[in-house]
């Protein structure tokens, strides 16, 4: 692919801020859009099992609103149809009217000769006809999710709705107690959504634009990671996306921007948060570290012994920065942050607040900080807490 002609001139910090725009953590954000609109303004907000504080759905309103009510988020992601869970950058919420930018995937499921799990004659038409008669349904529901206790052996009604389900004849349309409720796509889509209609180039034009777009800038492989496309994808349909070629002070790659972020320079209040690892800020490493210059990895998969920062060490934003980092836990009703990394004392205050707020959030009236990576900071940030928790 031949590199166009930048458009723009980016510095770092133009870049960097271009970025916390795009991801709505500039600003006052559209509180009357709330839940619902942060998820249309990214697009994508990545589902995981791990629940330390809350699950990461929950943490990302929560980051860019602030103590939004956990029922409150359960029930704009599900309500009234306005989302569905799909394959995206990892099992995700999308908005409803993403549902046929990713027919290009589902063809692709529809095609694919070979899968983990074997499905057995007869199980897939029987689950449709029993959705069809009975749903929404879970897989226990269903006929069982396991045949074993053992995680991975599934039942072949769950190999059924699961493969239903990456196929598009079947829509998860709520999470309850983290189990799936399955519909038919039929039931469950507006009818003018439900089509396959577009082809593969125009499904990955559309969803390259709006990766860039909730990217606010970013470079081939940032735009690529977002959806989970292939870098040629990429390339075959950029030209097209409504992005234009920039460069950036130190990035060493073209990148390509929202030409809607170019306009005004982004203003207003930073938001002071915790973050979830899985985060669409920070989810992809590699640009983590070119922006903000922070080395940041998920550790709830490493030995505990091989640990450095923590089980689910959360990144500390504060004014567009990221100024350290907590591995947070919860006793009782008392907030407990088990290990700390500060970014220096100036970082103390916003730990703090952040801390606090997070506490607050999650119902808890007390807090305790035991680690610190730099131990002289440790009784002023636990006094600065208990100010603000006080």
């Amino acid at each position: 692919m031949t590199t166009p002609r930048p458009l723009a001139d980016l510095s770092a910090d133009e870049a960097r801020r271009i970025v916390l725009r795009a991801q709505g953590f500039i600003g006052a954000p559209d509180r009357r859009s709330g839940v619902r609109g942060i998820l249309r303004h990214l697009g994508a907000i990545q589902l995981d099992t791990i629940s330390v504080l809350a699950r990461s759905h929950e943490l990302v309103p929560y980051a860019r609103l602030g103590a939004v009510g956990r029922r409150t988020v359960e029930n704009a992601y599900w309500q009234d149809t306005h989302s569905f869970e799909y394959w995206s950058h990892a099992a995700c919420i999308l908005p409803i009217e993403e549902w046929p930018h990713f027919a290009f995937r589902r063809r692709a499921y529809r095609n694919r000769p070979h899968w983990n799990h074997d499905l057995p004659d007869g199980v897939y038409d029987q689950v449709i006809k029993q959705l069809r008669s009975e749903g929404p349904l879970t897989a226990t529901e269903l006929g069982g999710a396991k045949k074993t206790n053992d995680w991975w052996d599934w039942s072949g009604s769950k190999v059924a709705v699961e493969r239903a389900l990456m196929y598009g004849e079947v829509v998860c349309v709520e999470r309850r107690g983290w189990k799936r409720i399955y519909d038919l796509a039929e039931r469950a889509v507006p009818d003018d959504l439900l089509h396959d209609e577009l082809d593969d180039t125009e499904c990955l034009r559309r969803l390259v634009g709006l990766a860039g777009r909730s990217l606010g800038v970013g470079t081939r492989a940032d735009i690529a990671d977002y959806h989970r496309l292939k870098g040629e994808q990429v390339d075959a349909v950029i030209a097209e996306s409504g992005l234009v070629p920039v460069s950036v002070e130190g990035w060493g790659k073209p990148a390509w921007a929202d030409p809607a972020a170019l306009e005004t320079p982004p203003r207003g209040r930073h938001r002071t948060t915790l973050l979830s690892p899985f985060d669409s800020l920070i989810w992809e490493r590699a640009r983590t570290e070119r922006i903000f210059g922070f080395t940041h990895r998920l550790e709830a998969y490493v030995p505990k012994q091989k640990r450095i920062h923590g089980y689910f060490a959360m990144p500390v934003l504060a004014g567009g920065r990221l100024v350290g980092r907590v591995d947070p836990a919860r006793e009782g009703r008392t907030l407990v942050a088990k290990q700390v990394t500060l970014d220096g004392p100036k970082a103390v205050p916003a730990v703090a607040q952040a801390l606090a707020e997070a506490a607050t959030w999650v119902d808890c009236t007390d807090a305790r900080v035991e680690r610190v990576d730099t131990p002289e900071l440790r009784e002023p940030l636990a006094q600065e807490l208990a100010r603000l928790i006080g």
